[in-house]
């Protein structure tokens, strides 16, 4: 096994490599003057398992490109076979055709990673699970959910009175499993509605929330706007206090601002994306690492084990 980590996430790449006590692979990524990305692998890899580790996250079309640049030159390189480990998958919020003459983005981006030359796919939490059957290659989907619920019960010491939140009704899946994950905990959703990309509207809370502390899980927070607008709606229905857990911390845009002054106590989530020191430094912000989930799941990859069986 060899891991190659691209430039978008190099510290979750080491921080894998240290979980399987081996180093990172000798590549090369460059650009040209005019902005074109140049790749060298720098070892051999003719005959090997190979593991490439690169987040599609801001600037997503640069990583991506990156991406499938490296993806060539291990496939000419004469690799044996080539899994992509993409902690956060970029494009898969556009899983269908929701208005005339508009891309099935993930679909296609899935067809490049498989043309590029990845043979499967391990990735984390995608944002809708449909977007498996859009690779022609396995993909395993790995949940965050019991590393930020061990998080959460290391921080929170109280098991009574938690309710379990999903911003929107796509998500009342994803809290059902949580809740049973940190015992006692019941289910509650927002009922919101989404206007245009990035623009949606908490309209209210639907289950009982009365004088309990409320958990908003979600698989992303990108821009904030709706989970701090819930935090509100939240607390008007008679919640004592909101926390937020989320996998993936886009935070795009103004979305430290506005979480430092919403009345959320603390959001929790995972390092899948790479946050600026100054994000790392807020009070409001824990961040709870993949990397040793990813490395075993890696690992029963390559030993042709059950990645399933990490969460049985």
């Amino acid at each position: 096994m060899k891991i190659f980590s691209g430039s978008s996430n190099p510290l979750f790449a080491e921080s894998i490599a240290k979980a399987l006590n081996t180093k990172l692979g000798d590549i090369e990524i460059s650009r040209f003057a005019d902005g074109e990305v140049f790749v060298q692998i720098n070892e051999n890899v003719r005959g090997l398992d190979i593991f490439v580790v690169q987040s599609s996250c801001p600037p997503v079309n640069e990583n991506y490109m990156e991406l499938f640049l490296v993806l060539d030159a291990l496939k000419r390189a004469s690799a044996k076979e080539i899994t992509l480990v993409m902690p956060y998958y970029g494009y898969s919020r556009q899983d269908r055709k929701s208005a005339p003459r508009v891309p099935i983005s993930a679909k296609c981006v899935a067809d490049m990673c498989s043309v590029a030359g990845a043979n499967r796919l391990l990735v984390v939490d995608l944002h809708s699970p449909q977007v498996q059957g859009f690779f022609n290659i396995p993909v395993d989907n790995l949940f965050a959910s019991p590393v930020l619920a061990q998080t959460w019960k290391q921080f929170y010491s109280k098991k009574e009175d938690i309710v379990v939140v999903s911003p929107d009704a796509g998500g009342t899946e994803r809290v059902r499993a949580f809740a049973k994950k940190i015992e006692g905990a019941s289910v509650a959703m927002i009922d919101k509605r989404r206007q245009e990309a990035n623009k949606a509207k908490a309209l209210s809370v639907v289950g009982d929330v009365q004088n309990k502390t409320a958990l908003i899980l979600d698989d992303m927070i990108d821009t904030a706007g709706t989970l701090c607008e819930a935090s509100v709606k939240l607390l008007e229905a008679g919640a004592t206090e909101v926390y937020a857990l989320a996998t993936h911390p886009l935070f795009s845009s103004s979305a430290i601002d506005r979480i430092e002054q919403s009345p959320i106590k603390k959001v929790f989530v995972t390092d899948t994306i790479p946050l600026k020191d100054s994000i790392k430094k807020s009070n409001k912000i824990q961040i709870a690492s993949l990397a040793p989930l990813v490395a075993e799941a890696m690992k029963r990859i390559s030993n042709k084990n059950s990645v399933s069986l990490l969460f049985n």
